[in-house]
């Protein structure tokens, strides 16, 4: 009997192997040397693993490397086999806070790896930040900061629990370098991360061509990026696939500045270099979460006209769109191009209010205009000053946690006249999944906040002793807070 059941073991091994081992592509460099730089990756004097997203990790095939491949691979990069056998820096220009720059590209990065989603099939990039110089570095180091690292991991995390498309920060390694920075206490620590990202191609990437009065170029681009991300979209006449193109982006960016807006998040620096095709919120530098609603609010010390303010990202993300629009005018007329363009306004009107009811686990009701619920909360934030995260948490799921928004610290505001219309609105509303309102994080005192202040409070004792207890302790927290609302994978990664 033994003999038997162990080669029926065997056999289930065999079965499941397949299915989680990495599926790795090399699908980029099929566009060839205008697109991008063959670069080699920065020797760095030390590799301490500091954090890596395990349930990402799985996703992609990658969830059994031992601590010593995970820095081989992003802390020495030793190339993923199947890959590209050597990084690419990839080619891109922009426009920085509107002035056009075309001596862009990645400075300070590359494009590492390409691995397919074992979930959705969906082939995705391993970007890095800090790997080095490349000829894009401009005379900078190409190094990026730990506080900065760990900043772009706590952003990803928190935006994804809040139901952001969102990169994932894949892995941070320290290593071991001491950097001069004029924003922050000098020397300080180093880091490599490795971003997870459904597409590095920007508007930027388009724009170069542009610049460069390289047609052939766009149209290359145009095609691969279609194929690769989004084949349903393709039209055989060329003008007809570069409206296609200009409406599903669109779409798109829509939907992610929605949910930077229904998640109370200011990018901070929204050029279009920063934009990617696919709609996916990445690169997080002076990122700030809102502590209350106001329109001018501010992530950059440097963005001294507001151009990227809270209330500006929908203006500046059309904006970016309209650039893109310039970049496919050598294929396309003028007027089909701006006619797409008129339809980002509605796109990011339905984005909205589907992203407020998703954060606020609602269901919406088929005969109710979803507009008077979106309009009544705006204005309650608007008029009360409550705190905006507070909000969602005693309210998630509507009237049916009308019990717990009352012992709130806060529920004055929701007796004052300003929320009665909210309330109003609720009666129709039922929740989406009520079973959620059940889990433990809404039982608890306050909800899973990402202030300015918190950041630095966490990041402190990094900084003074080496302490990475707050940092763990918070990600266990935004893991929480993801369970409860159904989002991200199966945890938001972890502290080494």
């Amino acid at each position: 009997m033994r003999g038997p059941r162990r080669a029926a073991r065997l056999i289930i091994r065999e079965t499941v192997l397949p299915e989680t081992a990495p599926r790795p592509s090399r699908r980029h460099a099929e566009l060839g040397p205008a697109f991008y730089d063959i670069v080699a990756p920065a020797r760095f004097p030390q590799a301490i693993l500091r954090y890596r997203n395990r349930p990402w990790a799985e996703r992609v095939g990658l969830g059994t490397l031992t601590d010593a491949d995970w820095i081989r691979h992003f802390g020495r990069f030793e190339p993923l086999p199947g890959s590209f056998p050597e990084p690419l820096a990839l080619r891109y220009h922009g426009h920085q806070f509107r002035s056009y720059n075309p001596d862009l590209g990645d400075g300070r990065g590359f494009l590492f790896a390409q691995l397919h989603d074992l979930r959705d099939g969906r082939l995705l990039d391993l970007g890095t930040k800090g790997s080095g110089q490349t000829p894009w570095s401009r005379g900078a180091d190409g190094r990026l900061t730990l506080k900065g690292g760990v900043r772009e991991v706590l952003a990803t995390a928190m935006l994804e629990a809040l139901g952001v498309e969102t990169s994932k920060s894949f892995s941070l390694i320290e290593t071991g370098e001491a950097l001069e920075r004029g924003d922050e206490p000098s020397p300080t620590r180093s880091s490599v991360l490795v971003r997870l990202s459904h597409s590095h191609v920007r508007i930027g990437s388009f724009q170069r061509f542009l610049a460069l009065s390289e047609t052939d170029n766009i149209v290359r681009l145009l095609d691969h990026t279609i194929t690769t991300y989004m084949p349903e979209i393709w039209q055989d006449a060329l003008p007809d696939r570069a409206a296609a193109f200009l409406e599903a982006v669109s779409r798109r960016v829509a939907r992610m500045g929605a949910q930077w807006m229904a998640a109370g998040f200011v990018h901070g620096v929204l050029n279009t270099d920063n934009i990617n095709v696919t709609g996916e919120s990445f690169d997080y530098g002076p990122w700030r979460f809102l502590p209350h609603f106001d329109p001018h609010f501010t992530a950059a010390y440097f963005d001294t006209t507001g151009l990227y303010s809270f209330g500006r990202q929908p203006e500046a993300l059309f904006w970016n769109l309209s650039r893109l629009a310039d970049c496919l005018l050598p294929v396309a007329e003028q007027p089909r191009l701006e006619a797409v363009l008129k339809g980002f306004g509605p796109h990011l009107q339905d984005a909205f209010a589907a992203a407020l009811f998703a954060r606020f686990g609602l269901a919406p009701a088929p005969e109710e205009p979803t507009h008077r619920f979106v309009g009544a909360f705006w204005r309650f934030l608007a008029e009360s000053g409550a705190p905006f995260e507070r909000v969602f948490f005693d309210w998630y799921g509507g009237l049916a946690s009308a019990a717990r928004a009352g012992a709130s610290p806060v529920a004055d505001l929701y007796r004052a006249e300003s929320f009665a219309p909210v309330r109003a609105a609720l009666e129709a509303l039922e929740p989406a999944d009520p079973r959620r309102l059940a889990h433990p994080y809404f039982a608890g005192q306050a909800p899973c906040t990402m202030l300015i202040d918190e950041v630095e409070a966490l990041f402190a004792p990094i900084a003074d002793r080496d302490d990475w207890s707050a940092f763990a302790g918070k990600l266990a927290e935004i893991a929480r807070m993801a369970e409860a609302y159904g989002t991200g994978p199966e945890g938001m990664g972890e502290a080494a």
